[in-house]
């Protein structure tokens, strides 16, 4: 079996357009802005070996803000420039209760059976209390991007942190000792 790293996209990868102190998604391919370090924290987290998956919730396409091959083009661009293994999307709002959208654990669970990937050794990072829910729902490690968004915070228990670049180092050197420590 095989470990990974699940990547939330917008707020962990790219820059979250804010509006009212929330996070909302570029809209097309010339809105999309990478974070700093994001491309060498995926290529130092790929040469330890894991797998990296972008999980993404996008109900902007069930709201028809934005097409579906909008947001293909945006992850199309992501998975060649940052080398992903694999991009799983919900493009469901809450109203159609399916069980990708995130706080479930779809997405993850999908991906974990189509990549043989030992959840229980592989980590989720996400910028929104609905990826620590997530992650803690399919029995992953769990890292949150923390930028004060003006919304509802996750419960724990998970790591802290500012920034994709701090979380791969901080998996990377939880590896090398073989210890998972929290704080």
């Amino acid at each position: 079996m095989r470990r990974a790293v699940f990547l939330d996209r917008d707020g962990v990868l790219n820059r979250a357009i804010l509006r009212d102190g929330k996070p909302h998604p570029p809209a097309s391919l010339a809105d999309l802005r990478l974070l700093p370090g994001v491309r060498e924290a995926c290529r130092k987290l790929r040469e330890a070996g894991f797998a990296l998956i972008l999980i993404t919730n996008q109900p902007d396409i069930a709201r028809g803000a934005v097409s579906a091959q909008q947001v293909a083009d945006i992850h199309v661009r992501l998975q060649r420039f940052l080398q992903l293994d694999d991009v799983r999307v919900c493009p469901h709002d809450d109203a159609d209760r399916c069980d990708c959208r995130k706080p479930k654990p779809g997405l993850l669970l999908e991906a974990a059976r189509t990549w043989s990937i030992d959840l229980q050794s592989s980590y989720v990072i996400g910028d929104r209390w609905r990826d620590v829910e997530a992650s803690h729902r399919a029995g992953c490690q769990t890292i949150f991007v923390d930028y004060g968004y003006r919304e509802r915070q996750p419960d724990g228990p998970f790591l802290r942190v500012h920034s994709l670049r701090e979380a791969a180092n901080w998996i990377l050197r939880t590896v090398q000792m073989g210890v998972l420590q929290y704080g």
